[in-house]
């Protein structure tokens, strides 16, 4: 799921934070909390259909629609359909790979399928350029970039979970990361926790997924956005 994927349906481009909607489930206050930080809406195949319910019409809509209906379809302007019909990649990679905007916020992958909110935690890595936030019941997760620095209070959870082989240098965790190689078969890094005030991650790879509480949704986009990403050859070093 590299660049060997065309680019094949018009691109997404916003100068503000775009909201992607998928169809898995999600409470009304969850969109409308992501709308307020990023205001654009993209839908993935079958979370046009939830951004309908919630009153809004999706600006674009990318997928293979196989979980559209064709009275779903007429609620949406033609314009707006991106099919896509290749099976190598998901919904969440289609639309993901389409956007153009300062960062992401993902609302209705999380919390059903376990197959499908895996995907897309591998599409996080494979399109950091995205600069995605997934936003969950009670979490947020991103692909942490090279380097990241955040203000939490003390005692707020920080958790890492590792997809390949990543080492990293730490400030303002009470266990800090150096010295200590992650890897998702050997040591994983869940519920550290912030001493209080500036958080600094330095990572020396891609490949390390950043969880903390949902509280800090709008901290955590500013973070990733003055972050700089992972080059492409450093994402596919650990495919």
């Amino acid at each position: 799921m590299g660049d060997n994927v065309p680019f094949d349906a018009p691109l997404f481009s916003s100068d503000e934070g775009v909201t992607l909607v998928g169809g898995g489930p999600a409470a009304p206050h969850d969109l409308h909390e992501a709308l307020a930080l990023a205001p654009r809406i993209v839908a993935a195949d079958g979370g046009a259909v939830a951004a309908l319910d919630a009153g809004f019409v999706p600006e674009a809509v990318y997928g293979d629609m196989d979980s559209l209906s064709a009275e779903d379809r007429v609620r949406i302007p033609a314009g707006r359909i991106h099919a896509i019909p290749e099976q190598m990649t998901t919904d969440f990679d289609k639309a993901l790979r389409h956007v153009r905007a300062p960062f992401v916020v993902a609302v209705g992958f999380t919390g059903a399928r376990v197959d499908h909110e895996l995907s897309v935690y591998h599409g996080l890595i494979a399109r950091a350029e995205a600069r995605c936030i997934v936003l969950g019941a009670q979490d947020i997760v991103l692909h942490a970039p090279p380097e990241i620095a955040l203000d939490l209070p003390e005692g707020t959870r920080v958790s890492l979970f590792p997809l390949a082989r990543v080492t990293g240098r730490s400030e303002g965790l009470d266990w800090p990361l150096d010295g200590h190689a992650f890897h998702p078969a050997t040591r994983i890094g869940t519920s550290n926790r912030a001493s209080g005030g500036r958080v600094r991650i330095a990572l020396d790879g891609a490949g390390m997924l950043l969880i903390l509480p949902r509280a800090h949704l709008a901290g955590a986009a500013r973070a990733l956005q003055a972050a700089s990403l992972w080059s492409r050859a450093s994402k596919d070093a650990w495919v």
